[in-house]
């Protein structure tokens, strides 16, 4: 069952990364995005009473333990920073495919510090995961020929530090408790708001969004990171129950959703979205899904 909840990470993620684009483009384009992240903070402040009323002993951890946990939940909060700078520049389409690097990163941390190994059928599927996951993110255009640095810098720090904000997670998590990890996690992660609040240039930033787009980035960014913390909370969950790495394989696969959502919105909605339909890219889509889709069963297996 840890399948599922490793999966609404993915699919939830990619709901959240058009929403995000969209909140870029429309209210951030040219201004800061570090604004964004006070949001994910508040959602995850509003969450601290309910864990601590379901959880009382949330106050029984050692304080080391805590400032350690807090750490992963700024930790996180930075590798979204990265994510949202590259998401200002680029294609939704074009950004999440860099967080295939973050199961590497995952697997090496994980054989170290955790001692985590994994059979051949579950490496053959994580690398088919992967591979499948590359596939999807090729462009085939001749313009894609061109390196982006800043992107890359971006995105492979970002991986980087979410798979070390994981690690630490799931040290913690085995040993203790879910929800009280959980809920240190987020303390963490208001802390990074506050930090930014603190800051006169970003508070004054905060403010005018507020004065100027209340109602719209209120609304639109609350459902956003309720998605968001869906995601985040599932895939949390199922690192409990399965290796760090494969979990991780399995959130790359958010390539996969962001696409098949994007051909929705560009049936549907093509004012919010637009992608290449052309039957040679929907057969490499397809060929990469299937990939991604035989790599899943043999991890079950």
């Amino acid at each position: 069952m840890w399948l599922l909840f490793a999966f609404s990470g993915p699919i939830f993620w990619a709901i959240s990364t058009h929403i995000d684009k969209y909140l870029v483009e429309r209210y951030f384009k040219y201004g800061s995005v570090t604004v964004l992240m006070v949001f994910t903070a508040l959602i995850g402040l509003l969450m601290l009473p309910f864990i601590w009323w379901f959880k009382p002993e949330v106050f029984d951890m050692p304080i080391k333990s805590i400032m350690v946990i807090a750490l992963s939940g700024l930790l996180y909060m930075g590798a979204i920073l990265f994510y949202l700078k590259a998401l200002q520049t680029e294609e939704a389409s074009v950004v999440a495919p860099f967080y295939q690097a973050a199961p590497l990163f995952g697997y090496i941390l994980a054989y170290f510090i955790l001692g985590e190994r994994l059979s051949q059928i579950q490496m053959i599927g994580g690398l088919l995961i992967l591979f499948g996951a590359v596939i999807l993110s090729v462009r085939l255009r001749k313009s894609a020929g061109k390196i982006k640095k800043r992107l890359i810098l971006l995105m492979l720090t970002c991986a980087f530090v979410l798979a070390v904000s994981s690690v630490i997670f799931k040290v913690f998590a085995v040993q203790d408790e879910f929800w009280p990890v959980t809920f240190w996690t987020f303390v963490g992660e208001a802390l990074f708001g506050i930090i930014i609040l603190s800051i006169p240039f970003y508070w004054k930033q905060f403010v005018n969004v507020l004065r100027v787009n209340r109602t719209a980035v209120l609304s639109i960014n609350a459902s956003n990171e309720l998605i968001n913390l869906g995601g985040g909370l599932g895939f949390r969950f199922a690192l409990l129950f399965a290796p760090l790495s494969l979990v991780q394989a399995i959130g790359s696969t958010t390539t996969l959703f962001v696409f098949m959502i994007g051909i929705l919105l560009t049936i549907f909605f093509p004012s919010l979205a637009k992608e290449d339909l052309s039957a040679k890219n929907l057969i490499q889509k397809g060929i990469g899904a299937i990939l991604i889709t035989a790599g899943v069963v043999l991890i079950n297996l």
